[in-house]
């Protein structure tokens, strides 16, 4: 049998998944990451966590009467803007900066005096920002600016300077054009890493990792993608006007357009996807205010006394702390959870009735600059088990609103190395 192994590297742990040629899940496994201190995160911990997922997923696979031999297509998918600075050995040479981490006005000053107005990379919490910032923490000089799954992927092949479409977006690459002229005024070329299609064929994965892992030494690796397009192709088919909303930690939308549209102003972008595109962005509201008031299980118990037919609308903006992307795109936006209900029920009810209302404004940017009105909006993460939460969601977008099937990243990960 054939088979691909989908690698998702999240910002709790590693996941990964192996389908088969048509695309259908056979096995998957999980571990959380190596503590970090949230100011000095160590990029080779995710290594270490996916060795330690990979070993696991094996052996997995050998209950199903499968090995890792059967493997012959690997990608991988990271948190978006998330990276880090290596050597020539793909050794860590600065700490790794999240996706989340801001506060670089230095260099977002420079990026303002070379880039064009409103570009994706402006701002003190832009990936190119972020870059530019691990130069100055580099302890040693560096040969490779990579990417979080660029980072993995660079540890399969032992080689790096390799990236994607959809992960080099947010530090300056264009799916069309490639990396302008001007980035070069804020980072050394050097380290920019060369771009492909998700999905392009790579590399054969290094002989020696591959007996490290227990995978076939032909197996080959091919361009990953970003966390967010690898739930997408794990939620729907891949059909224009089919829409994504992942409701995790945050709240990221993604519909599938034969247009493109970009406005950094309001953190919205395209990504290409072969001939379409995938346009959206993520705001920070999302699980993580929610897991910030109520345990899971009150959670539960608040929401099912909701009376999901009415909308209750305080004019919150649910945020952990200050900062939004999309749809409005402000990193100095304060969270707005006042004035505060006695009940928890009213309080939670405003808190979901503010996040419908901002995942319903996003594809309301999206369709009023051109892009694809969604048809059907699939659901993927813990909130998609909210049954209260769809209701006002659906309120809220006046569209079908559809647990997806399948919602891992990594599955949709696999799909990708399948072409599919």
């Amino acid at each position: 049998m054939t088979l691909a192994l989908g690698i998702d590297v999240g910002t709790s742990g590693v996941r990964t998944a192996v389908v088969d040629a048509s695309g259908a899940p056979i096995s998957a496994a999980r571990v959380a990451h190596l503590p970090n201190t949230p100011d000095k995160i160590d990029a080779s911990k995710w290594w270490r966590a996916v060795e330690t997922c990979i070993a696991a997923q094996v052996e997995t696979l050998k209950t199903q009467g499968l090995s890792g031999q059967d493997i012959t297509r690997v990608a991988v998918d990271g948190t978006s803007g998330s990276m880090v600075l290596v050597d020539a050995a793909l050794n860590p040479v600065s700490p790794a900066l999240m996706y989340n981490s801001k506060g670089f006005d230095k260099e977002a000053d420079k990026i303002a005096r070379h880039a064009p107005e409103n570009h994706i990379t402006r701002g003190s919490n832009s990936a190119l920002a972020r870059a530019a910032r691990l130069v100055d923490l580099a302890s040693d000089t560096p040969c490779y600016l990579l990417h979080q799954a660029d980072y993995i992927a660079a540890k399969i092949l032992a080689a790096g300077g390799h990236s994607d479409f959809n992960n080099a977006l947010k530090t300056g690459f264009d799916p069309d054009t490639g990396w302008p002229e001007w980035v070069s005024k804020i980072i050394d070329p050097k380290l920019l890493p060369k771009v492909a299609p998700p999905g392009a064929a790579w590399d054969a994965i290094s002989g020696c990792v591959a007996d490290q892992l227990g995978l076939s030494r032909a197996a080959v690796v091919h361009a990953g993608t970003t966390d967010s397009i690898a739930a997408f192709l794990a939620c729907a088919p891949f059909k224009q006007g089919n829409a994504v909303t992942s409701l995790g930690s945050t709240l990221a939308i993604k519909v599938l357009s034969d247009a493109r549209v970009d406005d950094p102003s309001i953190g919205l972008y395209s990504h290409r996807i072969g001939d379409h595109w995938l346009v959206g962005g993520a705001s920070n509201t999302g699980g993580a205010v929610l897991a910030a008031h109520f345990s899971t299980d009150a959670l539960r118990e608040l929401s099912a006394q909701i009376d999901s037919t009415k909308t209750f609308d305080l004019d919150y903006y649910p945020l952990t702390q200050p900062g939004e992307r999309f749809p409005t795109n402000d990193p100095n936006l304060a969270p707005k959870l006042t004035p505060r209900p006695d009940s928890d029920v009213a309080f939670l009810h405003a808190m979901l009735s503010a996040m419908a209302r901002i995942e319903a404004k996003g594809y309301a940017e999206i369709t009023k600059r051109g892009g694809t009105v969604p048809a059907c909006i699939f659901t993927a993460g813990g909130g998609a088990k909210n049954v209260v939460w769809t209701k006002l969601r659906e309120r809220a977008l006046n569209c079908s609103v559809s647990k997806a099937a399948f919602s891992e990243a990594s599955i949709g990960t696999a799909r990708l190395a399948f072409g599919i």
